[in-house]
């Protein structure tokens, strides 16, 4: 079983930015790696993912806003959000694949079924 803990999330006003980090039980470099979320009454969305190599996949609605990048040292996955909106405010989880990689198109997954690890989440919201 691998452990995943979040943290970073908080309250913020609209335009502001938060940094969120998760913590891995294991070594994270082999792995493909991401953020979702998902907010009340909506289903769990893919957000960003990141691959062994570096290579990153973003949902449409955070593309240009939202980076993610990772510390294979030290474990931890983050998610540097910038320009953030009410339409971004959700429970943000970390996961990460159990066996290796799944890309598709060639770039991380961003798919939930394809996660088998998952954090507890941290909440971000963000007010007008």
């Amino acid at each position: 079983q691998v452990e995943l803990v979040e943290s970073g999330g908080g309250s913020v006003q609209q335009g502001g930015s938060l940094r969120l980090a998760c913590k891995a039980s294991r070594s994270i470099r082999a792995y493909c790696m991401a953020w979702f979320r998902q907010a009340p009454g909506k289903q769990r969305e893919g957000v960003a993912a990141i691959d062994s190599d570096g290579d990153t996949s973003y949902a449409d609605s955070v593309e240009g806003r939202f980076t993610i990048s990772k510390d294979n040292a030290k474990k931890t996955l983050y998610l540097e959000m910038n320009g953030l909106n009410s339409a971004d405010s959700a429970m943000y989880y970390c996961a990460s694949d159990k066996w290796g990689c799944t890309l598709i198109n060639g770039l991380p997954s961003l798919v939930q079924h394809d996660y088998a690890y998952w954090g507890q989440g941290t909440q971000v919201t963000v007010s007008s």
